[in-house]
C-alpha cells in the first residue's frame, strides 16, 4: 500500500515539492550563509518525494543550541509560510475522504518545514 500511495503522491505533486527542495538546497549551498541548512533541505527533498512509510523525528541528541538558533532563523525567514502552504493543502485534501492520507503527509511536511535542522527521517 505504501508503494501505491508513494507513486500517486509522486505523480500528483511530490516530484514538484522534492525538486523545489533540491533547488533550494543548491541555492543555499551557493551562499556561505545558507550552508547550515543545505543538509536539511536535501533531507526534506527525499521525504517530499516519497513520504509514505517514513517518519520525521527530532532526536534529543541532535537538539543543540546551534540547531535551535538555525531553526528560529529558518522559522522567521521561510518556515512559517512553508508550513502554512502545507496546512492549506492538508485542509483541502482532508475535505475529501480519499485525500485524508495525503493530508496527513502534508501535516508531517508542515511540521518539518517549521524546524528542519536536527531532524531525521526514519523508515517505518
Amino acid at each position: 500500500m505504501k508503494l501505491l500511495l508513494n507513486i500517486l503522491w509522486f505523480i500528483f505533486g511530490g516530484w514538484i515539492s522534492g525538486t523545489m527542495w533540491i533547488l533550494a538546497g543548491c541555492l543555499l549551498a551557493i551562499t556561505v550563509i545558507g550552508l547550515p541548512w543545505v543538509p536539511s533541505a536535501f533531507r526534506i527533498a527525499g521525504f517530499s518525494y516519497f513520504p509514505f512509510g517514513k517518519e520525521v523525528v527530532h532526536p534529543p541528541s541532535m537538539e543543540q543550541p546551534g540547531s535551535l538558533i538555525l531553526n528560529v532563523i529558518w522559522l522567521v525567514v521561510a518556515g512559517w509560510w512553508l508550513a502554512l502552504h502545507h496546512l492549506v493543502l492538508a485542509v483541502g485534501l482532508a475535505v475529501t475522504i480519499i485525500g485524508i492520507p495525503f493530508a496527513w503527509q502534508h501535516l508531517k511536511l508542515a511540521v518539518v518545514s517549521v524546524a528542519p535542522v536536527g531532524t531525521m527521517v526514519l523508515e517505518r
